[in-house]
Parts: structure tokens; C-alpha cells; sequence
């Protein structure tokens, strides 16, 4: 096989393939076995037509797109091998020559994985950051606590506050007319949560069980639903039930009740203590996240867009497997927000693009140092792996080689290394 690649803008090219002429015989012999089971020739049998008499009734080029299924994949695969470029999106094909007894040409549009120009990315500073933990920030972890303690307990009598989860009725119209999905009994909402439309859940507080209330809002301008955006809407809302959290006092009581410890005292000087390796660590994250921005900052490199395209949609959908966690997902978050899959993808994408830039000065760094994970950098992966899984380590190695995922995790012992000679090398060094 031959293969050459020109490029002809700065991040797409021209890959031109010629297999050889045995490749494209064992292509169209395949295709046959494949197509002649499905073929009714009368005299024979499905899959018993001979070869000769199946191209003098339907032709050898009957043959040619399962020959080209056949053949293109692997021959595509090798020529991006053989020529050592890296294809960020499906190429565009261009089939130029396909006939029996000749070899098979085509070329193949490729966009690549953009090249990088390094800046200055050696004695970088970042700028200070307080991560001071405060007594108040410690109130507010035991605040917090408390919280998780208390209890919903049902007003009998009273207004809702904010905080309060209420059940209600609702219907809502715009211009006097109803619409989909703004009709609801029963249904269970905590105000403050900010789930409903602005000023929805501000104006239920005050309201008292039975009452029944002209709730008018409007709809935000960038509503998901188009004839809804921007538009004054009345809600006729009606209040079954309030429940409040019943918090429990902050006592050494509540200490024993939520911890190994015997005092109220003893507990907020454990609280500290986790908060202050938090905040060590949320330091650390500081200074490794500006450094890599700063590196990203200062190089050069134009980015195929495919490739924001791509990580946004990855953004997209581990948002959405965030939300199933909260038993919602897309369709609900849109209904609930007014923001739908487009409006959120463009809200991703200018972090999707950063993302993609630091990835890829990151990785020119480490290639520009000679920067490659250890064996015992893998062997010390492989046990952490392990212990989070809860898994023995050969088990581990053995699951990794069956998803073929080795290299990935070199990938990101590289990333990993990268960062820390970023850190080594910049003014906020310890």
C-alpha cells in the first residue's frame, strides 16, 4: 500500500491511498460470499451461484460498495499510520479508481489535531488566592450539619417562608390561554430553589394553607419554548400543604448524635480541621488550574472546530448524567429553566474550547520536555485504581488490558506530570 499526505489549510489535508491489487481481489471475494446468500438465481440454490454467472447477470460492480465497507476501513486506518497523523474528525472520501484487476485509489480529506506553538511556560505566577478557613465558614459547616439533621415536620397553621416545601396545584396561561406543561396538581416545590420561573416561588411566600393566589410572572427572553419567550404569564396557584425543617439544637448532644465525639467543642475543632485540608487542597487545585491557563494562554494555536464541537457534547452529556442522579434529565431541566440542549451546548462551549487548548499545550509541554510516566508511575496508578475500586491490582491489569485502556492512563500520567513540572518551574513554589 502507498500512502502520501499534503496538507492544504493549516489544520485539514489531502491523504491519498493506493492499495495493492490483492487487497482489492480478497474486497470484491468477500463481498461475494456476503451478497450471493441473499441472491435468487432460478436453478440454484441461495448461496450456490457461480461466481462467473453472478457478475454476467448483475455485474462485478454489484459488488463494489460491499468490497469498498470491506476494504476502505482498514486501508483508511493504516495510511493514518503510515503517514503518523491524527485525524480529529471522519474524513471526507473521494474514491477515484475501483475495478477488477486494478489496485483501489482514493483520497481522503482529513482534518487533524492542530499544531501548537509554545509561549512562556516557566516561572509563571499565579496570583494569591485567601484560603484563610474563617469561624464563620466553620459555623456554616456545623449550619450545614444541622440542616441534614432536622426534620420536615407539617405547618398546621401559618405562612410559607422561604425554605419551605410546599404542595400545590397550578395552572398557567398566557393571554388567557393554557399551555403544555404548565398544568400540575399535587405537586411538591421548596422555595428558594429557584426550580420555577423568576419570581414564581418569591411571590408564594406569605401565603397561608388553602389559599389560593393569581401568581403573574415572565417568561424569561431566551425560553427554550419560542412562543412562550418573553411573554407575561398568570398562574392561578393553590396551597395544600407546608412542611418546614425542624432543626435540632447545637449542643454536645447533637455532637454525639453526629460524630465519634463527646462535645459540641470537640466537633467544631474537627470540622476545622477537615475544612483546613480542603482548603489545601482547593489551594493546590488554584495553583495547578491558573498555571495550565496562563501555558494555555500563551501559546499559539488555532483549533479545528470539530474539536470544541466534540468536548462540548461530551460537557452536554455529563450534565445529563448529572441530572439523572437527581432523577431529571434534559427535557425537564429545559422545562424547569427555559434553557434547551442548544442553549446549553453555546453555554458550554467557550469552556469547552479552553478545555481543548489546555489539552493540547499540555500535551506539547510533555513533548517538548521528553516528559513519559515511569513503570512504577503505571504500577502506583494501578494500585490506587485498585484500592478505589476495591479490587485486587491483577484484577485491575487484567480489566485495563481487556478495554485496551493502558494508554489512555499513560495519557494522563503525562497530563499529571506535565502539571507538576509547571508547578516546579513557577514563582509560587514552595
Amino acid at each position: 500500500m502507498k500512502a502520501s499526505w499534503e496538507k492544504t489549510e493549516k489544520n485539514t489535508g489531502i491523504l491519498t491511498v493506493e492499495t495493492d491489487e490483492q487487497a482489492v481481489v480478497d474486497a470484491l471475494n468477500q463481498a461475494f460470499k456476503k451478497v450471493v446468500k441473499k441472491v435468487n438465481v432460478p436453478g440454484f440454490r441461495k448461496g450456490k451461484v457461480p461466481r462467473s454467472l453472478f457478475e454476467q447477470r448483475f455485474g462485478v460492480e454489484s459488488l463494489y460498495q460491499d468490497a469498498l465497507d470491506i476494504l476502505l476501513p482498514v486501508a483508511y486506518e493504516e495510511a493514518v499510520k503510515e503517514t503518523e497523523i491524527f485525524p480529529v474528525d471522519r474524513p471526507e472520501i473521494d474514491i477515484e479508481q475501483l475495478e477488477k484487476g486494478k489496485t483501489l485509489i482514493f483520497k481522503a480529506t482529513v482534518t487533524v489535531k492542530p499544531e501548537v506553538t509554545l509561549g512562556e511556560y516557566k516561572g509563571l505566577e499565579v496570583p494569591e488566592k485567601d484560603f484563610t478557613v474563617t469561624a464563620e465558614a466553620v459555623e456554616e459547616e456545623l449550619t450545614n450539619m444541622q440542616k441534614q439533621q432536622g426534620q420536615l415536620e407539617v405547618v398546621e397553621s401559618g405562612a410559607v417562608e422561604n425554605g419551605d416545601r410546599v404542595i400545590i396545584d397550578f395552572a398557567g396561561s398566557v393571554e388567557g390561554v393554557a399551555f403544555e406543561g404548565g398544568t400540575a396538581e399535587q405537586y411538591t416545590l421548596e422555595i428558594g430553589s429557584g426550580s420555577f420561573i423568576p419570581g414564581f416561588e418569591d411571590q408564594m411566600i406569605g401565603m397561608n394553607l388553602g389559599d389560593e393566589k393569581d401568581i403573574e410572572v415572565t417568561f424569561p427572553e431566551e425560553y427554550h419554548v419560542e412562543d412562550l419567550a418573553g411573554k407575561p404569564a398568570v398562574f392561578k396557584v393553590k396551597l395544600h400543604e407546608i412542611k418546614r425543617l425542624n432543626l435540632p439544637e447545637l449542643d454536645d448532644e447533637f455532637a454525639q448524635d453526629v460524630s465519634e465525639f463527646d462535645t459540641l467543642e470537640e466537633l467544631k475543632a474537627d470540622t476545622e480541621k477537615k475544612l483546613q485540608e480542603k482548603a489545601e487542597k482547593e489551594k493546590e487545585s488554584y495553583i495547578r488550574n491558573e498555571l495550565v491557563e496562563k501555558a494555555a494562554q500563551n501559546a499559539e494555536v488555532e483549533i479545528p472546530e470539530v474539536m470544541i464541537e466534540s468536548e462540548t457534547e461530551q460537557m452536554l452529556n455529563q450534565f445529563a448524567q448529572q441530572l439523572s442522579y437527581q432523577g431529571l434529565n434534559l427535557e425537564m431541566y429545559a422545562q424547569f429553566t427555559g434553557q434547551d440542549q442548544e442553549q446549553l451546548k453555546e453555554q458550554f462551549k467557550g469552556d469547552a474550547e479552553k478545555k481543548v487548548r489546555a489539552n493540547l499545550v499540555l500535551e506539547a509541554i510533555g513533548k517538548a520536555e521528553n516528559l513519559e510516566p515511569s513503570t512504577e508511575d503505571i504500577d502506583q496508578e494501578m494500585e490506587d485504581m485498585a484500592q478505589q475500586m476495591s479490587r485486587d491490582v491483577e484484577e485491575i491489569r487484567k480489566l485495563v488490558d481487556a478495554q485496551g485502556a493502558l494508554e489512555s492512563i499513560k495519557d494522563q500520567l503525562r497530563m499529571k506530570k506535565t502539571i507538576d513540572l509547571l508547578v516546579s518551574v513557577s514563582q509560587n513554589k514552595a
